[in-house]
């Protein structure tokens, strides 16, 4: 495993991958997800991303089931003290609710995330969480009140480090404005869509924010941010015949993105999804991607691209495809 620090030089040490457990608990049961957590664990692996709304949207489910399984997992495993635990606070659907959008979720108001950080530490059996993201924009609400609840959350010890997920650029760049001028702990992290093809343009807005090319150089810009990415191998379709490229990707654009891709994942004698998280982790703004699999065998492909490095003309190519 190799390892970096989240947030510039103050935050905590991190693996270089993130593994995601958004499924675990609802469409993957408990044994295959303590499975990939155990493999994960024993590869070096540290940062563990959840959220608590994870997957509220599966049948039957409440959004209570990620938290809850990493929890029994973090006491079982008697893990707590070497994994970097992230979660996030905004996107819950609110009471009677039954879909995440904004204007039916918990949101991002002082007591909103007083009462998500509440919830989580509760779910997850802990009294702290390294890293809580603020998760989807909230524009019901003052900026300035949402970056003084989160910074309260910093100052009492309940939360390590604060980081953003799915905020525009300005809207990042703005809270990190006004958490300076007030003295206040600001986001450190970046959480976005992102992975090796870009999305068709002229898309309409929707409630899950892309990287693109401002971030990244707003990220360049200020090595106190980490970004992280999600989505990062399209829920296999990269690789597998029976997933469709989503429709956001699926444009002419990606033909020739494909194509290389496909050339340099042969020459290298890796698999495409390995060459796609090569390429995010060895870029000049070094991307953490956060690891979507449900099997011990899909985290050890996605393991193997820690020892893959693209050369300068590889990366080329595949960047300007």
């Amino acid at each position: 495993m190799h390892y970096r620090t989240l947030g510039g030089d103050q935050g905590p040490r991190i693996s270089a991958m993130c593994l995601g457990t958004l499924p675990f608990g609802t469409t993957v049961d408990e044994p295959a997800s303590f499975a990939v957590l155990d493999r994960f664990a024993e590869a070096g692996g540290t940062f563990v991303d959840t959220a608590n709304h994870f997957a509220c949207w599966a049948p039957g489910a409440t959004g209570d089931e990620s938290e809850l399984l990493l929890g029994r997992w973090l006491r079982s495993r008697r893990a707590a003290g070497r994994t970097v635990l992230a979660t996030k606070v905004g996107a819950r659907p609110a009471p009677a609710r039954g879909a995440v959008r904004s204007a039916h979720a918990e949101g991002l108001g002082g007591p909103a995330v007083r009462a998500g950080i509440e919830g989580s530490l509760r779910r997850l059996g802990t009294d702290r969480v390294d890293l809580y993201y603020a998760h989807l924009e909230d524009r019901s609400v003052p900026l300035g009140e949402t970056v003084e609840a989160l910074a309260r959350l910093v100052q009492d010890g309940t939360v390590g480090t604060l980081g953003a997920g799915n905020h525009r650029t300005w809207r990042l760049a703005e809270a990190r404005l006004i958490a300076a001028g007030r003295g206040l702990p600001g986001f450190r992290a970046v959480q976005q869509r992102h992975t090796y093809l870009r999305p068709r343009r002229g898309l309409p807005s929707d409630l899950q924010g892309e990287a693109d090319e401002e971030l990244l150089d707003y990220a360049a810009a200020h090595p106190d941010l980490t970004p992280t990415g999600y989505g990062t191998l399209m829920g296999g379709a990269y690789s597998r015949a029976d997933r469709p490229l989503p429709e956001r990707y699926d444009h002419p654009g990606s033909v020739a993105r494909l194509r290389v891709l496909a050339e340099v994942a042969a020459e290298c004698g890796a698999t495409v999804n390995q060459v796609v998280l090569a390429w995010l982790m060895g870029g000049p703004v070094p991307v953490v991607p956060v690891l979507g699999v449900s099997s011990a065998a899909q985290l050890d492909e996605c393991l193997a691209a820690l020892a893959l490095r693209l050369d300068p003309v590889q990366r080329a190519r595949l960047d300007t495809a």
